[in-house]
């Protein structure tokens, strides 16, 4: 698949933002929108104490102002008409508006899984974590769980400057030497109702705490995730039973809630929370929140960008979620060089149930269903989807008819609707099961779900067997079998077949997502205000949910982090990084190349990045690639951004260099040669890459290449001698192709690597070859 460099979606996010900029193109339509505006802050008149008084008395009344930013960002969000937007945007100070927009979250066995280990290695190391402060962006915390504990910790790190906001349900009692601070940020979701089809207009307190205390359960589980304490016979109703902890068990929480239950989470909302976490003084920032519609805005217009560009500048390492809108090619977001961007695998421990049908065919399938076994009896097995109508295929609200599905085993398609909810609509019809068949977009990947009625998701080829026999036999019949908790599964992990993928759609010289980390059937704490299913008529509680995600990924990587670190207080956040990437794994438990759910063969870095993350080997890279703030500023320039549009994300004013920078030599620990598809014969591209010795000071490196099919790849110098004195060395890459040898695989690129070995060591680089269009 070809790309070229400016995107459909880029170029409408073009078109919108010169309407913003232009007061006749704004409508006629006056009804209020929240705008986050940039400011530039040298404009400010001594006059004013602060940019408060200075932005409530030259550019908007106090009244219509939601939050002021001066950390990560200098300016302010208001509920404007577009056309008072507009005359503003005339002010000389004004660097740049957008409007608010809703972004959506990316919805125990895994720390062991990633190579950690009781008593030794990082785990010991970093003292599990304890001083660091990892801030959670989410739906908020249910502080009474277990994983949430403060025994035995130490006091609250000194430098720490949080609050712990109070509010419905939430009292000053709920943040301990375990949660150090927690703020809930609502202006711009209360604020939306008169521009968001009607959601917000304030929350609705019938469903939702106003205060940090968690609804949806979504953020109890991702904080728990990174930095749960150990809690003993944990399980979700039998499943997955055993020990649950964080990867970081004693790093210290701080909670930012940003979304609310059923409504999403508003841009001007999570860059407030970004403004407070910063100043607070998190250590690390984990948000498993991404674009709304899968599309990525390019880094000027996109909050989480400009927020975590803020937080990086400053030192604190931010993760963030791929998307789950895999496998679909260019569906990876939160695209900026700055953010740690995390796909999600499999890990070796799985919930398989079993479809056996009445002529002794048995399909194996997923299922987290807990209730009265169906015990082997047989019962008929209908397909309402054999009439030709979506919604009965899909199970949608009032779709089954009660006197098809009565009694029988009804087979649902999976889409469109929440997979548990599908189960809730047969239920009502009156039937007695559901098996999820999976389409050809979802392949064989499947999830587990803790039904409300005995069900069992398949993948496509199951699916189409089992509809197939319900087709042809009038007398089809069949049961499920629930067969619980099986650890040891191979191979693991695999590539989720719903984590986002590569190509970047922004800039496709740097590699997307940056590396995958557990993020299938993750056991996590729970809110106790919803079941596990999170629907309304789920009166189920749990302690411990199993969820499935990039969102679950994410916080892995965040605790990752947070032992890093602790390990390493003096390493940036690139350096964090880099150690993560060039350690991961590429192999699975069968020592075979890892797989990719969707196809069932070999996944690429467009899957994986770098690959899975391995902590055991992360916390000793040997090298580092490390990248500054100059470095992020020059790539900037080198995309042709323009002064003005980088100062949207850096805040400070910049100067580009006189000789224009190429993107593709970010210090990055990964590698895209993107050459023009019009070119015939051959042609070479050099990259220029610098390392960092962390290692023993007397380190002797040999690079060793593994060059893509049909690609030859040349280091000078391929020898690095490293010495007390000498701690960087720079070494250039030159990649030759011809194009009458490249033949790009499915996946429209080529894939090698680059490592630096010194006996110890292996830092490894991925190298992706593509051929691009030009515009």
């Amino acid at each position: 698949m070809a790309t070229s460099f400016l995107p459909p979606f880029l170029i409408l996010f073009f078109f919108f933002f010169i309407i913003l900029t232009n007061t006749t193109a704004f409508s006629s339509d006056q009804i209020p929108k929240t705008y986050i505006f940039r400011i530039d802050r040298s404009f400010k008149p001594s006059i004013f104490p602060t940019h408060y008084h200075w932005y409530t008395s030259e550019f908007t009344e106090a009244t219509t102002l939601l939050h002021v930013y001066d950390t990560v960002f200098h300016g302010f969000s208001a509920s404007l008409t577009p056309s008072q937007a507009a005359s503003l945007l005339k002010h000389p100070s004004v660097l740049a508006a957008f409007e608010d927009r809703r972004r959506q979250l990316h919805t125990t066995r895994s720390p062991q899984f990633l190579g950690l280990r009781n008593q030794r290695g990082l785990w010991s190391e970093s003292d599990y974590g304890s001083d660091v402060i990892v801030g959670v962006f989410d739906t908020g915390i249910w502080p009474e769980r277990r994983s949430f504990s403060d025994l035995n910790l130490g006091p609250v790190p000194s430098r720490w400057k949080g609050v712990c906001e109070t509010g419905a349900g939430f009292t000053s009692k709920n943040c301990n030497r375990k949660i150090v601070g927690a703020r809930f940020f609502s202006k711009g979701h209360e604020a939306a109702s008169g521009g968001f089809g009607g959601f917000g207009g304030g929350i609705n307190e019938t469903i939702e705490f106003k205060s940090p205390r968690d609804a949806d359960g979504h953020g109890t589980h991702t904080a728990s995730t990174a930095a749960g304490r150990y809690a003993f016979k944990a399980s979700m109703e039998g499943y997955a039973p055993g020990i649950a902890k964080g990867v970081a068990p004693k790093a210290r929480l701080a909670v930012y809630k940003v979304c609310w239950k059923n409504a999403g989470c508003f841009d001007s909302d999570i860059l407030a929370a970004f403004d407070a976490a910063v100043s607070d003084g998190v250590d690390v920032i984990s948000i498993s929140i991404g674009g709304g519609d899968g599309v990525s805005s390019p880094y000027y217009l996109d909050p989480i960008a400009i927020g975590a560009y803020g937080a990086v500048s400053r030192g604190v390492f931010v993760s963030s979620s791929a998307g789950n809108d895999g496998p679909n090619g260019m569906s990876v977001t939160n695209l900026a060089p700055w953010l740690t961007t995390v796909g999600a695998g499999t890990i070796d421990r799985n919930f398989p149930a079993d479809v056996i049908l009445g002529d002794g065919r048995k399909l194996s399938g997923v299922s987290l269903y807990a209730g009265l076994p169906l015990n082997g009896k047989m019962y008929p097995v209908v397909y309402p989807g054999r009439s030709g109508v979506l919604s009965a295929s899909l199970c949608m609200e009032n779709s089954l008819d009660p006197s098809l599905v009565r009694g029988k085993i009804v087979i649902c398609d999976r889409g469109s609707n929440p997979r548990v909810a599908k189960g809730l609509v047969v239920k009502k019809a009156g039937g007695v099961g559901m098996i999820l068949a999976n389409g050809a977009s979802n392949g064989e990947g499947l999830v587990g779900d803790a039904h409300l009625l005995p069900a069992c998701a398949i993948g496509a080829a199951e699916g189409d067997a089992i509809k197939a026999y319900a087709a042809s036999n009038r007398n089809a019949t069949a049961t499920i079998n629930f067969r619980g908790t099986i650890i040891g599964i191979k191979p693991a992990p695999v590539v989720a077949s719903f984590s986002a993928r590569g190509p970047n759609g922004l800039n496709p010289e740097i590699l997307k997502p940056d590396l995958i980390a557990p993020g299938v059937n993750i056991l996590a704490a729970w809110t106790e205000a919803v079941g596990p299913t999170g629907l309304d008529l789920d009166k189920r509680k749990t302690e411990f949910n199993i969820l499935s995600g990039t969102s679950m990924a994410c916080p892995h990587v965040s605790g990752a982090a947070a032992l890093l670190k602790s390990a390493h207080p003096d390493w940036s956040p690139a350096a964090i990084r880099s150690a993560m990437m060039t350690t991961a794994s590429m192999i699975d438990n069968r020592f075979q190349p890892m797989l990719d759910e969707a196809t069932g063969k070999p996944s690429t870095p467009y899957d994986f990045g770098a690959g899975h993350l391995n902590l055991d080997l992360a916390m000793d890279p040997g090298l580092v690639y490390d990248l500054t703030n100059s470095d992020y500023v020059n790539f900037l320039c080198s995309i042709e951004y323009g002064p003005k549009t980088i100062q949207v994300i850096t805040r400070t004013p910049v100067n580009c260099p006189m000789r224009k920078p190429l993107p593709e030599n970010l210090n990055y620990p990964s590698i895209a040669a993107l050459f023009s598809s019009q070119t015939v014969g051959i042609s070479s591209k050099t990259f220029f890459r610098t390392v960092t010795n962390v290692g023993e000071a007397n380190g002797v490196y040999r690079v060793k290449i593994v060059a893509p099919k049909g690609v030859t790849v040349n280091v000078k110098p391929s020898k690095l001698v490293f010495s007390e004195k000498v701690r960087k060395m720079s070494y250039f890459v030159t990649i030759t192709v011809d194009s009458k040898n490249l033949v790009l695989g499915d996946s429209g690129a080529v894939f090698g690597s680059l490592s630096w070995i010194d006996g110890k060591h292996v830092v490894r680089s991925p190298i992706v070859v593509t051929q691009i269009d030009p515009l």
